[in-house]
């Protein structure tokens, strides 16, 4: 079983940064894919970022291409969503997840294990 906690939300005004951590535990060595999925108020929960870890292949969705950063640790069990120049409609709740053999990275169903989140809002 592999456990997830997500942690470094908080609440900025726009234009300011936040850096989320996902830390892994547990039988991490078949989890392949970290992603980062956000549910804004009212929406369904998206895929805004993902890591490869084999390769270190990124992904982004468009809305945040430019702005986030996703990154491995050193110590290889945390997975890092560095945020800067942030909208209010940035405003959500951030989960991390993570998968062993994952095709589509923005579709929750391929992941296996999920944090329970943190949230992030952003005031104008």
């Amino acid at each position: 079983q592999v456990q997830l906690v997500e942690s470094g939300g908080g609440s900025v005004q726009a234009g300011g940064s936040l850096r989320l951590s996902c830390a892994a535990s547990g039988y991490t060595y078949s989890t392949k894919y970290i992603g980062w999925f956000r549910q804004q108020p009212g929406k369904e929960r998206e895929g805004i970022a993902a890591f490869y870890t084999g390769g270190g292949s990124t992904y982004y969705a468009d809305s945040v291409k430019g702005r986030f950063t996703i990154s491995q640790g050193s110590a290889k069990n945390t997975v890092y969503l560095q945020m800067n120049s942030l909208k209010p409609e940035d405003t959500a709740m951030y989960y991390c997840a993570a998968g062993s053999s994952v095709v589509d990275v923005t579709a929750e169903d391929e992941y296996n294990h999920w944090g329970r989140g943190t949230q992030v809002t952003v005031s104008s």
